[in-house]
C-alpha cells in the first residue's frame, strides 16, 4: 500500500472557518485528490488534505459514504479509505477489467460494476462479496441504486437496461434500448430515473416504465446531477453545464463553467441554496452557487483550485455528527499553526485483512449457481 501524501497548504490562510464537505476527485495521472472545502463571508476556500497514488493505472471512479471511499480503476482495483481513522482500509480485488462505477447505499453496502459484466454487492462491515452478478454480456457501464435500498439499475453495452431486485440479487426486468447507454441515475424521490445515449437524456416514470421526455444536449453528455426533484444539472465534452427541468424537458439555465470539457458533476444543499460542483480536464474544481428558486438568476462562483491534473470523477463526503466535530476541532487546531507547515497529520497505514470466500455467482437467464472459490482456497487445493 501507499501511504496519502501530505498535502501542501495553499497560498491562502484560512482562519476562522469551518469545513463544510470534502471533495474527492480522480484523475488520469491515476491521483486521487481530497480538499476540504471551507465556507468564507464572501468566497469559499478549497484547502488541499490529501493526495494519494494507490492505483497504477487512471481513476475512472470514485464513491463516498460517511465513513469511507471507494476509488475504482483500470488495474481492476478498489482502493478504501478510511476517513474516521484516515488511513489506507484495504484493496477489493474481484473484478477483472476496468472499475466502470461504484456506488455506497448508506453506511452498510458498496455496489460496483467493470468492463467484466459483473455487479458486485460489497457489505462494508467486513468488506465481503455477498454477490457477485453476471449483469450485462458487455461491460457495465453505469449502475444507481434506488433511494428505498430494495431496487438497482444498471445500463451496459448489451444495449440493454436491467432492473435489480437487490432484497435477493436476482434481474427483476430487462429492457433493451436502441443503443449502448452510458449513464443511468434514479431521481431522489426514486419516482423516476434518466438514461443517458449520447447526447440525449430518455426520460422514465417507475410506474409505467416508459420514456415521459427527452432531454437533448449540444455534446455527448459526461456527467449529470438531479439537484432536486425535477431539476437535473448536464454537462458534456464541451465548457458548459446546463440545467435541465425533467417535467418539461426545457433547458432552463446554462453557464460557462471551465476552459475545456466537465467530466463530473456533484451536489449538496446548504441552507437556502444548493451548491454544484464541477470538475474539468483543464484541472479546476469549482463550486457553483445555485438558487434553484430563481434559475434567472446566475449561478455564483464559490470558490476554485487548480489540481494540475485531468480530472475525470468527482465524490462528496460528508462526515456523520461525531466525526464533524473531530474535523472541526482538527480544523481549528491546524488554523493555529504556521500557514508554512503542512495541512495535516500523515494518513496512516492500516492494513486491513479483507475476505475473499467463496461468492455465488449468479447468471440472470439462468437460475443455476456456480460457485467461484477464493484464490487462497484453490492453493490449498492444488497443493
Amino acid at each position: 500500500m501507499h501511504n496519502w501524501a501530505n498535502a501542501k497548504k495553499p497560498h491562502v490562510f484560512v482562519t476562522n472557518m469551518e469545513p463544510v464537505v470534502e471533495l474527492i476527485a480522480g484523475s488520469y495521472e491515476q491521483i486521487a485528490f481530497g480538499y476540504r472545502v471551507y465556507k468564507g463571508q464572501q468566497e469559499w476556500t478549497l484547502k488541499a488534505d490529501f493526495t494519494n497514488h494507490a492505483h497504477t493505472a487512471s481513476l475512472s471512479a470514485v464513491a463516498a459514504n460517511d465513513r469511507f471511499i471507494a476509488t475504482g480503476s483500470r488495474d481492476e482495483t478498489i482502493q478504501l479509505y478510511d476517513m474516521k481513522n484516515r488511513s489506507e482500509h484495504g484493496v477489493l480485488h474481484h473484478h477483472n477489467g476496468t472499475i466502470s462505477c461504484l456506488e455506497f447505499y448508506g453506511t452498510s453496502h458498496l455496489l460496483s460494476g467493470g468492463e467484466d459484466g459483473l455487479i458486485c454487492v460489497w457489505s462494508t462491515k467486513k468488506w465481503e462479496c455477498l454477490k457477485s452478478i453476471k449483469a450485462h454480456k458487455g461491460h457495465v457501464s453505469s449502475l444507481s441504486v434506488h433511494p428505498s435500498g430494495k431496487l438497482a439499475l444498471s445500463v451496459g453495452t448489451d444495449k440493454t437496461l436491467r432492473t435489480w431486485n437487490l432484497v435477493n440479487g436476482r434481474s427483476a426486468f430487462v429492457r433493451n434500448v436502441k443503443q449502448n447507454a452510458h449513464i443511468v441515475l434514479w431521481s431522489p424521490a426514486g419516482d423516476k430515473y434518466v438514461v443517458v445515449i449520447n447526447d440525449k437524456v430518455d426520460i422514465y416514470n417507475l410506474d409505467t416504465a416508459t420514456v415521459t421526455g427527452t432531454i437533448s444536449n449540444s455534446k455527448r453528455v459526461s456527467s449529470i446531477k438531479f439537484l432536486s426533484s425535477s431539476d437535473l444539472a448536464v454537462a458534456g465534452d464541451d465548457e458548459f453545464v446546463r440545467i435541465f427541468d425533467t417535467d418539461s424537458t426545457k433547458c432552463v439555465f446554462e453557464f460557462k463553467a471551465h476552459e475545456t470539457r466537465v467530466k463530473a458533476l456533484e451536489s449538496f444543499a446548504l441552507e437556502d441554496f444548493c451548491v454544484l460542483a464541477s470538475a474539468s480536464n483543464d484541472g479546476f474544481i469549482k463550486l457553483w452557487k445555485l438558487d434553484l428558486d430563481q434559475m434567472s438568476n446566475a449561478p455564483v462562483l464559490l470558490g476554485e483550485v487548480n489540481t494540475t491534473a485531468r480530472l475525470n470523477c468527482l465524490a462528496i463526503w460528508q462526515p456523520s455528527s461525531q466525526q464533524e466535530t473531530a474535523v472541526k476541532q482538527e480544523a481549528q487546531t491546524a488554523a493555529s499553526q504556521d500557514s508554512t507547515q503542512a495541512a495535516a497529520q500523515p494518513i496512516k497505514r492500516k492494513n486491513v485483512k479483507l475476505s475473499a470466500e467463496e461468492v455465488v455467482i449468479e447468471q440472470p437467464s439462468c437460475p443455476k449457481k456456480v460457485k467461484i472459490m477464493s484464490d487462497k482456497k484453490k492453493m490449498q487445493k492444488n497443493k
